[in-house]
Formats: structure tokens, sequence, C-alpha cells
């Protein structure tokens, strides 16, 4: 159970967010410009996606283990809401590409690793939908997640920091946080990044909620 509580607090943290992340003053960079805000949104649902995966990670793994089918749909609500997460910060980061790189899309590591990682589990969904045995679809799914997940750490992580890249924090390019974050901007993205992420958990306790009263 999602504490009430902290589902008031990520709302107040992310109402903030925006209204000082949209008219707060921003450091003047070149190219960035005022796309720099972006900052605020497209790398916490990054994160939020990261933890979630990572969550639904675990639960596959304990489902494995146990066999308890509520650990099954704990992994299927906190990947669902990562991938929704992921296809968000796709988006997002698309439109950052348009305006500073001159492209909705460029040949980038991470970025084709990014798409590579939603297709792959964009499969499994198509994998639970096509077993109709619960308990095959359960041990199947959950393994396919392991994989994914491995797959989802090597093109996004791994390979975009070994190979040429124009993603900050890749390719030998530096991170935010080493020239363009100032004073102003991480009283901003810090709690953004706390938001997005308690948010996101949030609407995946009730994604497994409404998932077991199905059952």
């Amino acid at each position: 159970m999602f504490p009430k509580l902290l589902s008031y607090i990520a709302f107040l943290i992310l109402v903030y967010v925006l209204i000082v992340g949209l008219i707060g003053n921003v450091p003047a960079r070149p190219i960035l410009n005022e796309t720099i805000r972006n900052l605020y949104f497209h790398v916490p649902m990054w994160f939020s996606m990261f933890g979630l995966l990572s969550i639904g990670l675990a639960n596959s793994i304990k489902y494995l283990a146990s066999g308890n089918p509520v650990n099954d749909l704990k992994a299927e609500s906190y990947i669902t809401v990562g991938v929704v997460v992921g296809v968000l910060g796709l988006l997002t980061g698309m439109i950052w590409a348009k305006y500073t790189w001159g492209a909705w899309w460029v040949s980038d590591p991470k970025l084709n690793g990014s798409a590579i990682t939603l297709l792959m589990y964009a499969a499994y969904f198509v994998l639970r939908s096509s077993l109709p045995n619960q308990i095959l679809k359960a041990k199947l799914s959950n393994v396919y997640s392991i994989i994914a997940y491995v797959m989802w750490i090597v093109f996004l992580i791994i390979l975009p920091r070994i190979t040429d890249s124009l993603h900050p924090g890749n390719g030998g390019n530096p991170g935010f946080s080493n020239y363009d974050l100032d004073s102003n901007m991480k009283m901003v993205f810090y709690p953004a990044v706390i938001g997005w992420f308690l948010l996101t958990v949030w609407i995946s306790t009730i994604t497994f909620r409404i998932k077991k009263l199905a059952l």
C-alpha cells in the first residue's frame, strides 16, 4: 500500500516543478537556451523508468523463486508504468533533440538503444497476452523481463559510454551536473526526480490493485 501522504507530497512537488521549472531563472547556455528546462522533465522520467523497471525486476525474481502470483502482478504493474514513463521520456528527448541537434531523431547509440529496449519491453506484453495458461505466462514473461532488463543496461548504460555519443554524460561528453546546473536549477531538478519517482510508484501501486481485483 502506497501511503496517501506520499501521493500528496508527489503532487505538490510536481506542481512546484511545473511552475518554477517553466518560469524560473535558468542559465543561458549556447545551443540549449530555454530548452534546458526540459531537464526537469526528460531526465527525471528516465530515472523513474529505471527505478520502476528495477522494482519490476526484483518482483520477477521473487516470482520465479516463490511462484507467488502477487509478485507476478507487481512485476507486470511496475513494468507497465515504467514503459509508459519511458515512452514519455523518449518523446521529451525527441523534442529536445529537435531544438538542440536540429532533428527529431539522430543516429545516436543512446537514442537507438532506448528505442530497441522499449521495443523489447513491448514484446513482454505481447508474450503475456499470447499465452492463455496463467502459470506458463507468468514463468515465461518473468524470465523474459530479466533478459530485457539486462539488455536495457547494455543498450542504455554500457554501450553509450564506450562509443561516440551526442548525449550528455556519454561518449566522453560531460554530464549536466558538471557544467550546466546552477543553484537555481538544482532547487528544481532534485525535487523533480523525487516527485516523478513518487508519482510513478503511486500509479504503479494503483495499477497493481486494479489487476489484483480483476483476478
